[in-house]
C-alpha cells in the first residue's frame, strides 16, 4: 500500500501570479517564493551586467577551488557571524568581495 506524506509546499501567496509562462520556486533563506516569468528579456545585455555575471562566475569557481584548510577558516568564521544562513552563501560573498568592483 502507497504512503501518503502530506508536505507544506507553500504556505502562502501574495501578490499577483499571471499565466503567460511557467511558475517557478525558489527558496531565500528560509522562505519559499514562487513566480512566473511575465515578460521575458528581449534587449541585449550591456556591458555592466556582463561584467557582473563574469565576476559571479569567478567568485563560484573561487568557492569550488577552495582548500579544505581555507573552508575550514570560513566554517569558524561562519560560526561567528548571524548575517548569513548558510556556509556556502558566506563563502560566496567573501569570495566576491575579493573580487572588488
Amino acid at each position: 500500500m502507497a504512503k501518503f506524506k502530506p508536505i507544506d509546499l507553500i504556505k502562502s501567496l501574495s501578490g499577483k501570479i499571471c499565466s503567460h509562462s511557467d511558475t517557478y520556486f525558489q527558496k531565500r533563506g528560509k522562505t519559499l517564493c514562487t513566480g512566473r516569468i511575465c515578460n521575458p528579456r528581449t534587449k541585449p545585455y550591456t556591458e555592466a551586467e556582463l561584467a557582473r555575471q563574469a565576476k559571479f562566475r569567478q567568485a563560484i569557481q573561487a568557492v569550488a577551488a577552495l582548500t579544505e584548510e581555507q573552508k575550514a577558516a570560513y566554517k569558524t568564521a561562519f560560526d561567528n557571524q548571524t548575517k548569513y544562513t548558510t556556509l556556502r552563501g558566506y563563502m560566496f560573498a567573501k569570495e566576491y568581495e575579493k573580487l572588488g568592483n
